[in-house]
């Protein structure tokens, strides 16, 4: 069973619980990730969330996200994450770091919540990926600057963290 780890607004450990009964329409504040992974063309790899996702089914995001599980750092979780997801192995991604921290609760279509303090990471690689079908309904490069564009003209084609996040990297300059 995997847990997710239950936080305050200061991101202090206050639980955890089932990975599976958390994401709800009351959905409690708990620890992610969220990582961007760029080849070197400077290509962002999208991905499209698989429609039997409980939450945004179906909705095209940034690479990875996932939760930290208990006493796991959070590049770990990224890197277990990338591998069971995407099927991308460590000696495949390179210069993994976490460059912002994030914050954010939104509500899909169908009423349920994610609810996140979510830091930032970005990686590269220059490996296609394997995508588990349960994960990923789809997968692309597409250039940086052709991404901020999409995602200006058509918000709603992306999850609503990617879309805050990508602005995050904009002024960040990564």
């Amino acid at each position: 069973m995997e847990l997710v780890v239950l936080v305050d607004e200061q991101n202090n450990e206050i639980g955890t619980a089932p990975k599976d009964t958390v994401h709800t329409k009351n959905t409690p504040l708990h620890r992610g990730f969220s990582l961007f992974l760029f080849n070197a063309k400077n290509e962002l790899l999208l991905t499209r969330r698989a429609r039997t996702k409980k939450t945004f089914p179906g909705v095209w995001t940034n690479t990875v996200c996932g939760h930290p599980a208990p006493k796991e750092s959070v590049a770990d979780a990224a890197r277990r994450r990338l591998n069971y997801e995407l099927g991308f192995t460590n000696y495949e991604l390179k210069d993994m770091k976490e460059v912002a921290p994030y914050r954010y609760r939104f509500t899909d279509d169908n009423g349920m919540v994610e609810n996140e303090i979510c830091p930032i990471l970005v990686a590269h690689t220059d490996v296609d990926p394997q995508p588990h079908a349960g994960e990923i309904e789809e997968w692309r490069w597409i250039p940086w600057q052709e991404f901020l564009e999409e995602i200006k003209t058509n918000p709603r084609n992306y999850s609503p963290w990617s879309a805050e996040e990508t602005q995050i990297l904009t002024v960040l300059r990564v």
